[in-house]
C-alpha cells in the first residue's frame, strides 16, 4: 500500500468527495442500482413446462403446459388443481384465457390446431375449433371482458390464420383468406408465451410477428384490413424477432424479444412507442438479454413493467424507457399481472411456478 498518494489535508479530501459526487449527479439517469425483487416459488408438483397463463383476480389463475396440462387456483396460486385434456394428451396449451374459475379457454401450440372451453373448473372440456392443415400452428388466443375474443396462427399458403369468437370461444369464424394479412417468406409469430396478440376493443387488434420480418399488424374495422407497423427489433433469422407485446394504452406500447438462439444478446432486444408504433425508441438501459414475456406488476399508473426470460427477470420503472435486474430466476416463459387485482404470478419450465408480490 502506497501511503504517498493519500490526500494530506480535508480540503483536498472534501475536493474529491464533491468531484465524486458531481460526477455521480451526472450519471444519475443512465445508472441502474436493480430493485429488490419479492417472490415466492410455489411447489407444483408436476414436471410440464407452462407457457400459457390468464390470472383473472387476486384469486383465480390459469395455467397451461405441455403433456395436456391445465391447472387452475383459487387461492392466488399457492396451491393448483391439476388436469390433463383427455384425447389431447400430447398436446401443449400455450394459449390461455379464463373468465373466472369455472370458465376458460384454451388452445394447442401445434398439429392439430384446436381449441377447447371448459365450464366446469377444468372437469371436462369441449371442442371448439379444429384445423388438421400440417402447417397449423396456434400461437395466441385473447378475449376482451365481453366475450369477443381472437385467436391466430402461423402462416397457411402465405396468409396470417386469423380466428374470431363472439361468444367466448364456444364458437369460431375464420377470416376469409383474403382478409387475413399477408405474410413475408420466413415471416410468423411466436408462441413462447401467448403474448403477441392484443384486442384494445372488440374491433381493434393487434398481432405482433417475428422471424425473417418482426412487425406489428393492426386492425380497427374487426380484420377486414390490416396495417402493417415495421420496429426495428433484431429480426432477420427464424429465432428472432417479437416475443411479447405489452400496451399501456392504444398508442403506448412495449415490445421485446431478440433471439432465442442467443439468450445472451441485448442488441435491438426491447423498444417503446408513445405514438403507437410511428416512432420507436431504443431504451437507454435495455434488458438483460432475451425476453419471452412483458406484463405490468402493479397498477397502470404506476408503469411498472417486468420483462421476462429464461435468463432472468427485469423491472421498468418508467414505462420501458431503462430497465434493472429484478431476478435471476430462470426457466421461466411467461408472466401475467391479473386483470382484476394485483396478483403477479410467473411460470416455466419443469413445473416451476412463482408468485410475484
Amino acid at each position: 500500500m502506497n501511503h504517498k498518494n493519500y490526500p494530506k489535508t480535508k480540503q483536498t479530501i472534501l475536493s474529491l468527495a464533491f468531484r465524486l459526487l458531481s460526477i455521480c449527479i451526472a450519471l444519475a439517469p443512465n445508472i441502474s442500482f436493480g430493485q429488490q425483487a419479492n417472490t415466492v416459488e410455489v411447489k407444483s408438483g408436476v414436471t410440464a413446462s407452462f407457457r400459457g397463463l390468464s390470472v383473472v383476480d387476486d384469486s383465480v389463475a390459469w395455467l397451461g403446459g405441455t403433456n395436456g396440462t391445465v391447472g387452475v387456483s383459487v387461492n392466488g396460486g399457492t396451491q393448483w388443481k391439476w388436469h390433463r385434456v383427455s384425447g389431447c394428451e400430447k398436446c401443449d396449451f400455450r394459449s390461455v384465457f379464463a373468465f373466472d374459475d369455472r370458465s376458460a379457454v384454451i388452445a394447442n401450440a401445434g398439429t392439430p390446431a384446436v381449441i377447447f372451453v371448459t365450464h366446469d373448473g377444468g372437469e371436462h372440456w369441449k371442442e371448439t375449433f379444429r384445423f388438421n392443415d400440417t402447417n397449423a400452428f396456434i400461437d395466441g388466443i385473447t378475449f376482451t371482458e365481453s366475450g369477443a375474443g381472437i385467436a391466430y396462427g402461423d402462416p397457411i399458403y402465405g396468409r396470417l390464420l386469423v380466428l374470431f369468437s363472439s361468444d367466448r370461444g364456444e364458437s369460431w369464424t375464420t377470416l376469409p383468406s383474403d382478409q387475413c394479412p399477408e405474410m413475408h417468406p420466413g415471416e410468423a409469430s411466436f408462441a413462447a408465451s401467448g403474448t403477441c396478440v392484443h384486442m384494445f376493443t372488440n374491433r381493434h387488434w393487434i398481432i405482433a410477428t417475428g422471424g425473417t420480418v418482426s412487425s406489428i399488424l393492426e386492425t380497427k374495422n374487426s380484420g377486414r384490413s390490416w396495417k402493417r407497423i415495421n420496429t426495428p427489433i433484431l429480426q432477420g433469422k427464424n429465432s428472432t424477432g417479437i416475443f411479447s407485446f405489452y400496451a399501456a394504452s392504444e398508442k403506448n406500447w412495449i415490445i421485446a424479444g431478440g433471439d432465442y438462439k442467443q439468450d445472451t444478446l441485448t442488441t435491438n432486444n426491447a423498444f417503446y412507442t408513445r405514438n403507437a408504433g410511428r416512432k420507436w425508441r431504443r431504451p437507454n438501459v435495455p434488458p438483460r438479454g432475451y425476453r419471452e414475456c412483458i406484463s405490468q406488476t402493479t397498477s397502470r399508473k404506476k408503469q411498472t413493467i417486468l420483462a421476462l426470460g429464461p435468463g432472468g427477470i427485469d423491472i421498468s420503472n418508467n414505462n420501458g424507457r431503462t430497465w434493472q435486474t429484478y431476478s435471476n430466476d430462470r426457466q421461466l416463459h411467461v408472466v401475467k399481472h391479473a386483470r382484476k387485482g394485483t396478483a403477479t404470478i410467473a411460470a416455466g419450465g419443469n413445473g416451476k411456478i412463482i408468485l410475484i408480490r
